[in-house]
């Protein structure tokens, strides 16, 4: 019976479709499948890693997750003032303001403040309000807080984000923003969009445990953090990140897009070169609408040689130097608490605004306070941590970085770029949208520079708010 029902469907299929048209059938199915399979979006591989001390233990994961509570060691105290007593300052040149790096004259009133006004237990105080947790991910102890809303509507969700930070940051750098996004209705903020703060320390930042072993990159602490959402008993949830928090919440996108709800970058690193990067540098200051530069664009990016070559000159010396020997200045830094404070805290001047530099104080309390600039500071101490965090940046910096997969592969998740005016370097959205397939916003934010949830914690908000609430419309 089955042998005539086949015989007859074969007959009534070569009677309804000769041999003929079978020919371009074939052909038209096979160019369907190839556009089919050359539109699949394409990701990284995740891969797995061990970065605790040894070899990875047979028995089976702890994924417990435990509360932390910072304390204050009264040993540390002593020893920071003893450190601080026997500083030896560098006599700075005339009229150099912050133009050769921190003068030795500013640094003295920082480290007297240090020295005799800042209270690192009330500090611990403010950093120990909000919740902090350890758990062990690939041989590492992570660091993060977890935020929650204290109120929500009556059916209101509140919304995950998983929020980076950077270096020479910290978790530090989000805490005036944490109760704008998690009680936004106190603080003039739509009330519809309240979120659910994950907040980790990059590993050999702070709190999170270092790697021990070598190739400890932004793949790795992606896919760590990825692994901590699923932990917490996230699928789906936003990202947020600028600095270092760019490069890892973008490889989280690429890595595992069906998570990611929505990308927000606070800058956006990109490496078009070729064509495309040179018509941008010389038709876009007279013909800007050629290459799709805006007037904001213009004025941001050029003079190029001033805004782009000068500026990376300028500010990259750190970069060359912890991309390939971090623990020779690491050390220096990790002995002297002055050193450290001074390799820091000129970022936070020249970072926040290049004019800056032309200022005898640096402009250092125009966005920020001293407690909360030594805070931070202090954060890389207590821990030991200034020369692991430099370690990121020559694991990262490889040969083949420009070539690597995360450098190949685009981010098709919906993505919002901030654009900070005063951001080491402006990425024009029509240069980003080569990499960021699908940006959902693009702000000019009218202030504000590198550490944009440390100096304009509203105005950031505001546009992160914005962003998620078109995603979600959508």
């Amino acid at each position: 019976m089955w042998r005539q029902v086949l015989e007859h469907g074969r007959s009534a299929f070569n009677d309804h479709w000769p041999h003929s048209a079978l020919v371009p059938v074939g052909v038209g199915g096979a160019v369907l499948c190839w556009l089919l399979c050359g539109r699949r979006k394409r990701t990284i591989e995740m891969g797995d890693g061990w970065w605790g001390t040894g070899v990875k233990p047979q028995k089976n994961e702890d994924t417990s997750v435990r509360p932390f509570h910072i304390e204050v060691s009264e040993e540390d105290i002593k020893d920071l003032q003893a450190r601080l007593d026997q500083t030896r300052y560098v006599t700075p040149l005339e009229d150099a303001q912050f133009h050769y790096g921190f003068p030795g004259t500013e640094l003295q009133k920082v480290v007297s403040y240090w020295r005799d006004s800042f209270d690192w237990g009330k500090q611990v105080e403010i950093i120990n309000r909000y919740p902090h947790y350890k758990t062990n991910i690939e041989g590492l102890d992570i660091h993060f807080l977890h935020v929650k809303p204290p109120q929500l509507q009556p059916g209101q969700k509140a919304i995950p984000l998983l929020m980076v930070h950077g270096w020479p940051g910290s978790f530090y750098e989000f805490y005036r923003i944490l109760p704008m996004l998690t009680e936004p209705g106190k603080h003039g903020l739509d009330p519809n969009v309240t979120f659910e703060i994950i907040c980790p320390s990059i590993p050999g930042y702070g709190f999170s445990e270092a790697s021990h072993k070598q190739g400890f990159n932004a793949l790795a602490a992606a896919r760590i953090f990825y692994k901590l959402m699923l932990r917490l008993g996230f699928s789906e949830f936003y990202l947020q990140g600028g600095d270092w928090g760019s490069l890892i919440t973008t490889t989280i996108s690429q890595m595992k897009p069906e998570a990611v709800k929505g990308l927000h970058l606070n800058v956006v690193f990109i490496s078009n070169g070729g064509l495309k990067m040179l018509l941008c540098i010389l038709l876009g200051r007279y013909l800007p609408w050629l290459v799709g530069f805006t007037r904001e664009d213009v004025k941001r990016f050029f003079p190029f040689t001033e805004k782009s070559v000068y500026a990376v000159l300028r500010e990259s010396g750190y970069l060359h130097i912890q991309g390939t020997k971090p623990d020779t200045v690491g050390s220096a830094l990790n002995d002297s608490p002055v050193g450290l404070a001074a390799y820091i805290l000129e970022k936070f001047s020249t970072w926040t605004d290049p004019e800056f530099r032309r200022l005898e104080d640096g402009g250092l309390q125009r966005k920020f306070s001293m407690d909360d600039l030594l805070t931070n500071v202090m954060i890389y101490w207590v821990t030991g941590s200034i020369t692991s965090s430099m370690r990121f940046y020559k694991e990262n910096f490889t040969r083949d970085f420009q070539t690597s997969p995360a450098a190949r592969t685009p981010v098709y998740v919906p993505t919002g770029i901030a654009a900070f005016p005063c951001e080491l370097l402006h990425s024009p959205r029509v240069l980003a949208k080569d990499k960021y397939k699908n940006i959902v916003t693009y702000t000019y934010m009218p202030r504000g520079g590198h550490f944009a949830a440390f100096e304009e914690p509203e105005i950031l908000a505001r546009d992160i708010q914005n962003f998620v609430s078109k995603v979600e419309k959508k």
